[in-house]
């Protein structure tokens, strides 16, 4: 058996004891202090509320020197180093936070060799100094929190954090890293950049957090589920995590009208207005905020007793962390999630828009489906969640679903119904045209592509169209079907979908979400659930485009003009003249990158004076005068001498449509040959158009 060095080093347990003011290590501690006090390069993944920061923390004032934190938020960040001050330890931080007198404290007292640990953010790597200043105040540990902001597959990445593999190799020091948060590929991406591949000694302790209660709803009433479920929680401190800014501050609002102690939070506040709410929420025990996701990483607040979503999260680690800051002192604690169609519409189409490569966004399409699965799970919470992490668990006994079953039913033949509508018009489709074809709904877009002629044709009419809507969130979360980003949310079929399509496999799903799915008043979008998709993926061309050149976006493209792009599908130069909003420079360009977008493929490239007549009907002319042109440059007979007519020739005519040979005799280019050769045929031709 082997003996840990923090149960024979007496300053181990003696600093636990003494400083912390605990009387042993909880689970799984020891074992990786023990590592860390060793000097082993160390990856511990340990749920929230397991003491992550006293495996580094407690290690750095055992060990000579400096140990440098780095972590990813001035909130986080100050939180720490104010309760390390009040337990006596020489502790400091260098963010864009401090006041110009704290910054100096933290100096001076780097300089005399005073501190033992100093958080800083990542981006502070960037400054050239920041290595030189941590050599000299004799750097012997680095510790990273919140690691899986390392991993570009992550929720929470920071480019920042990728430049931590050349501060360990210019201090030449062992590195400890923690997270709560982080799958298989997650984890082999943080040894890869963190550790340059070289293994580290690894702890994974677990995600299971039996003292916090999950529950899940769908959206009926948002504004008044929520208010209903602080209510019962009234006097307690909680977080409510929404999409967008301006929810948080009319959530907010509303709570305080309703008499709760209640503040916003977001990144659009000045830096003063969040430190005020970040030392409120640590001081009042009833206070509630109500935030982004700017708002938490890292809180250090034992007694938060409960967490709401007012939307679905991005992922399912993004899930796990936001919940993990209820119940961090193990006594219970509660969240709801709420989710409708309109979260997942937010979600899939911010995946579209970003600028990641496609392999990305195929994966955050995956991480999408599974967090979906865990809304519309058909049993145990508890174990779909531990099960996305690798963990294998029986049921909790402590979630909605363990505490209310859900009610399922055998909806094989519905969803063979919905893959066959899936494959019959190859895979190349979005819910609404496939609903619409299972509901035997003849739109233009059906009846033009021959779809009312397709077996599948009104064999769900026995569904509404919010059943059916219902049935496709569930398939995709039973990771049956994905949206694929290189078709503009087609839906694939996976290979989990196969037995099922071929009749040798059932499946049940939840009966409760498909009675509830009612056909409302048709929510105001900016084009039609077909069509959005493409503007996503006009909007993420746009976003790139803009950066490049350091414009904002509505100089490439209003977003009135990408709209009439989704809709109406420009599918050469000509088309994408006629857009509102395409003039000759942007068409020039711009146009063949967008039409590339639409198409898949770049369009036939013109020369420059026919690009000119684009969308025009001299466009149309320039062609036919181009083939007559090209049939007669060697007489009728074919055995004349070559004569050719130049495109600014083409062009003014196209431009000025001579009426007869006279007239056409005068335009540049036409000399007496050339109106003998071609000029009866250009004659002909104009006045045929």
């Amino acid at each position: 058996m082997r003996v840990l060095l923090s149960e024979v080093m007496p300053d181990a347990n003696d600093i636990l004891s003494r400083v912390f003011g605990f009387s042993v290590f909880r689970p799984g501690q020891a074992e990786i202090v023990d590592a860390v006090l060793a000097g082993q390069d160390t990856l511990a993944i340990m749920p929230t509320g397991g003491g992550k920061s006293l495996c580094y923390q407690l290690p750095a004032l055992c060990r000579d020197g400096l140990t440098v934190v780095i972590s990813p938020l001035i909130a986080l960040m100050r939180d720490q180093v104010r309760g390390l001050q009040e337990l006596g330890v020489a502790a400091g931080a260098l963010t864009s936070g401090n006041t110009e007198t704290e910054t100096d404290a933290v100096y001076h007292a780097l300089g005399r060799g005073e501190l033992k640990l100093l958080y800083i953010a990542p981006e502070r790597l960037a400054g050239s100094g920041t290595i030189d200043l941590l050599r000299r105040s004799n750097c012997r540990l680095i510790a990273v929190d919140e690691a899986h902001c390392v991993s570009q597959w992550g929720h929470d990445f920071r480019p920042d954090y990728l430049r931590l593999g050349d501060l360990r190799r210019a201090l030449n020091v062992p590195l400890a890293a923690f997270t709560a948060t982080a799958d298989a590929e997650t984890r082999a991406e943080i040894i890869k950049r963190l550790f340059d591949g070289a293994r580290p000694q690894i702890f994974l302790r677990g995600f299971d957090r039996p003292n916090i209660r999950l529950n899940f709803a769908v959206k009926d009433s948002p504004r008044k589920q929520l208010m209903t479920y602080a209510d019962a929680r009234k006097g307690q401190a909680g977080i409510i995590y929404c999409a967008t800014r301006a929810r948080t501050e009319s959530l907010a609002q509303a709570l305080r009208e309703a008499g709760h102690n209640a503040r916003a939070y977001h990144g659009g506040m000045e830096a003063h207005a969040r430190r005020m709410v970040e030392e409120l929420f640590q001081r009042e025990d009833d206070l509630i905020v109500v935030a982004t996701i700017a708002f938490g990483m890292g809180v250090d607040k034992p007694d938060i007793r409960w967490v709401a979503h007012a939307d679905l999260p991005k992922s399912v680690e993004g899930y796990y962390q936001e919940i993990g800051r209820a119940g961090r002192d193990g006594a219970p604690a509660d969240t709801l999630t709420l989710f409708g169609p309109d979260d997942i519409r937010l979600r899939r189409s911010q995946i579209d828009e970003s600028p990641a490569p496609l392999e990305r966004k195929q994966a955050d399409h995956a991480r999408l489906n599974a967090l979906l699965g865990l809304a519309e799970a058909t049993g145990c919470r508890r174990q779909v969640l531990l099960s996305y992490f690798g963990e294998a668990s029986e049921p909790c006994g402590n979630c909605d679903l363990c505490t209310m079953p859900a009610k399922l039913f055998n909806a094989t033949t519905p969803v063979r119904k919905a893959l066959s509508a899936i494959l019959r018009t190859g895979e190349s489709f979005g819910a609404g045209h496939l609903i619409d074809i299972l509901t035997g709904n003849s739109t233009a877009k059906v009846v033009q592509r021959g779809h009312d002629a397709l077996p599948t044709f009104a064999v769900g009419r026995d569904l509404s169209r919010a059943k059916w809507q219902a049935v496709f969130r569930q398939m995709m979360g039973r990771d049956l079907i994905r949206p694929d980003p290189e078709r503009h949310g087609a839906f694939r079929m996976t290979d989990a979908a196969r037995p099922i399509l071929r009749g040798e496999a059932e499946i049940h799903l939840r009966e409760d979400s498909i009675a509830r799915a009612k056909d409302g008043p048709v929510v105001k979008a900016l084009v039609s659930d077909e069509d959005a998709p493409l503007l996503s993926a006009l909007k993420a061309k746009r976003r790139a485009l803009a950066e490049e050149a350091r414009v904002p976006a509505y100089v490439i493209f209003t977003d009135r003009t990408l709209i009439e792009m989704a809709e109406t599908r420009p599918l050469d130069m000509d088309a994408m003249a006629r857009i509102s909003g395409v003039g000759a420079t942007k068409l020039a360009r711009y146009g063949a990158m967008f039409v590339e977008v639409i198409t898949g493929a770049p369009p036939q490239t013109q020369h420059p004076q026919r690009r000119k007549l684009a969308g025009r009907d001299a466009g149309e002319l320039y062609d036919d005068l181009f083939e007559m042109a090209r049939r007669l440059e060697r007489g009728a007979d074919g055995t004349g001498k070559l004569l050719t007519l130049s495109p600014a020739t083409l062009r003014a005519i196209s431009e000025t449509r001579p009426a007869s040979l006279e007239a056409l005799s005068r335009i540049k280019g036409m000399d007496a040959a050339r109106v003998e050769r071609f000029g009866q045929a250009i004659v002909q031709q104009v006045q045929a158009e």
